[in-house]
């Protein structure tokens, strides 16, 4: 059983930064896709970025293509999301996702308790 932990959501003004990060643990982490998602207030859960078995391999939504860099440490079992030039439409809770397949249509099959990030205008 996979269990994923985030920290570093917070609140931040538009234009600002955060880096969220999620540790692993219980898994064979380097195996796993691990992705993010969040929801946004009165919305459904969106797809943000994910990264594959290797560094090489990451994927973005569009909303964050130029701004949001996901990345993984391995040995550490980590992943992270750096959210640069952050908007109030970044605004939601975000999630740290695993599976030992492609999650981006609908996530994984682990899912952490989720961190807030505000984004104030």
């Amino acid at each position: 059983q996979v269990q994923l932990v985030e920290s570093g959501g917070g609140l931040v003004q538009a234009g600002g930064s955060l880096r969220l990060s999620c540790a692993a643990s219980g898994g064979t982490f380097s195996t796993y896709v691990m992705g993010w998602f969040r929801r946004p207030p009165g919305k459904e859960r969106e797809f943000v970025a994910a990264t594959g078995w290797s560094d090489n391999a990451t994927y973005y939504a569009d909303s964050g293509k130029g701004r949001f860099t996901i990345s993984r440490a391995n040995a550490k079992n980590m992943v992270y999301l750096q959210m640069n030039s952050l908007k109030p439409e970044d605004t939601a809770i975000y999630y740290c996702t695993a599976a030992a397949r492609d999650l981006r249509a609908g996530g994984g099959d682990y899912w952490g308790q989720g961190t807030q990030v505000t984004v104030s205008s």
